[in-house]
């Protein structure tokens, strides 16, 4: 098998979802029982027969988590470079139809940011910019890694896919962490909301954690966006995903995340809509199903569910986020990419998680200890 899409063409949508929704009781009670879960435990995790068993399935989850990573949570903050992009997505402020003035920092606006970053306490920066190989691209990424390397402990970036040699460019540069979401596993709809640009290439983008895992890439981060088709299927197959990249490339570490679609300039109704309760459903799933993958939650999420899903499954939480290139002192107007649902400071965020007798961690790791 040389990718997941192997893998994946083998799967059939609509056979899939069917089996999900056609979870009962019985199955759902033999996951929670089990000692270590199957992906047709998972299945049974997410379907709507699991509803009844959430409160069992908090607890189970907040048990696992605490033996696996205690009670910390490593705080992250994103740093956009660029909305500058080259594709049309049809749920992105950042869409090449979208005509607004674009942006790409420059190495004296990069360490303005830096340092209002800083000031907040944060050690692990993600790098976040739109996708186009103009203006963002590899060397652009050199240049922006050396930069900021000695000013953090941890970089992650969620950029453009690209390819294996240029990846292995990168590492040596201090890049630790790569973020990239499939938005969706449903082909069909994919190519809808992706229509012109690389990234309407659905198996390129799908293989994209292959070629990371070739690269050595000490940690890689997955997830749809929620809200673009029946998100208990993309979820299994983020699920599946994630089980066969654990086995190929058993050297790197994971991670999800759970962005609900949020309005932004222009702004895409979900298709499919979720509910506060049915995303601490998938949370609890996820970590019933993998006691290693971290978890992680973004300020997309109002307060009130922040505040109460620190216990249930979470490591790692971003708080203070600007969503646009220069947001924070640089140009604080320029486009944003969605809109925060949760804008309190990182100071604010951490008073949060001491509440509930949890730390709040700055950095992830130190280069170092690798």
């Amino acid at each position: 098998m040389n990718s997941f899409n192997d893998l994946f063409e083998t799967y059939n949508w609509d056979e899939t979802k069917a089996s999900i929704y056609a979870k009962n009781t019985t199955d759902v009670e033999r996951a929670l029982a089990a000692t270590k879960r199957t992906l047709e435990d998972f299945k049974a995790l997410v379907s709507p027969a699991a509803a009844p068993y959430l409160e069992r399935m908090a607890q189970i989850s907040q048990s696992l988590t605490l033996k696996r990573f205690g009670k910390v949570l490593q705080m992250y903050v994103p740093l956009y470079l660029s909305n500058e992009c080259s594709n049309i997505c049809t749920y992105c402020g950042f869409s090449y139809d979208n005509k607004v003035k674009r942006k790409t920092l420059s190495p004296m606006e990069i360490m303005q940011e830096v340092a209002v970053i800083k000031d907040m306490g944060y050690e692990h920066v993600l790098l976040v910019t739109g996708e186009d190989n103009v203006n963002v691209h590899v060397d652009y990424f050199k240049k922006v890694l050396e930069l900021i390397r000695p000013h953090f402990a941890h970089i992650s970036m969620e950029i453009q896919p690209m390819d294996l040699e240029d990846y292995e460019q990168l590492t040596p540069y201090g890049l630790n962490t790569v973020l990239v979401y499939q938005e969706t596993y449903h082909q069909e709809d994919y190519k809808k909301h992706h229509p012109k640009g690389k990234k309407s290439n659905f198996k390129y983008r799908v293989e994209t954690p292959d070629r990371l895992g070739k690269a050595g890439i000490h940690k890689m981060g997955l997830g749809v966006l929620i809200g673009l088709e029946d998100w208990r299927t993309d979820c299994f197959f983020t699920a599946l995903h994630l089980n066969y990249l654990e086995k190929k490339y058993w050297q790197s570490k994971y991670s999800l995340s759970f962005p609900r679609l949020r309005p932004f300039s222009g702004g895409l109704e979900p298709k499919v809509e979720m509910s506060d309760r049915e995303l601490v459903q998938l949370i609890c799933a996820y970590r019933l199903f993998n006691e290693e993958v971290e978890l992680s939650i973004s300020t997309r999420e109002s307060p009130n569910f922040r505040n109460n899903i620190i216990k249930l499954g979470i490591t790692s939480i971003s708080a203070g986020s600007k969503t646009n290139p220069g947001g924070y002192i640089v140009a604080p107007e320029s486009l944003e990419q969605f809109e925060i649902s949760d804008e309190r400071s990182p100071a604010e965020i951490a008073r949060v998680i001491a509440a509930q007798n949890y730390e709040a961690v700055w950095k992830d790791w130190d280069s170092c200890l690798a």
